[in-house]
């Protein structure tokens, strides 16, 4: 990684716990605010360790440009969680298919970039 890698990822993680201090829930509702701004903490926090070891700058490009978007993102919907996706046609098919690994490139390609480290399947 190189100094200004090292420098841009830090000022994210930075940021990201400005948010979180000055986050306020759109309900308004004190309870959720907290509940909130704990989640955006866990969330950074897992996410930052989970990619602390990577090597490859075009990996550490994605999960920056990730980072940006899902800041972007909560902050236009105020929201902090990851917003849903719909999955294209023909995506869920039986398991008996022939076409299983077409519909798994489909699902593969529809995710969109604020969602590339969730390996939850909507």
């Amino acid at each position: 990684m190189t100094a200004a890698t090292r420098q841009e990822v830090l000022n994210l993680y930075r940021r990201i716990f400005r948010l979180a201090r000055r986050w306020h829930a759109a309900s308004g509702q004190m309870e959720d605010t907290i509940r909130e701004k704990q989640y955006i903490i866990n969330e950074a926090r897992m996410l930052f360790q989970k990619n602390k070891n990577l090597t490859d700058s075009e990996l550490i490009k994605q999960c920056i440009d990730e980072c940006t978007a899902r800041i972007e993102i909560g902050l236009h919907y105020q929201i902090p969680y990851p917003r849903p996706i719909h999955l294209p046609p023909m995506a869920l098919t039986p398991l008996q298919s022939r076409g299983l690994q077409t519909q798994e490139k489909l699902r593969k390609f529809s995710k969109p970039l604020y969602l590339k480290s969730h390996n939850e399947v909507s």
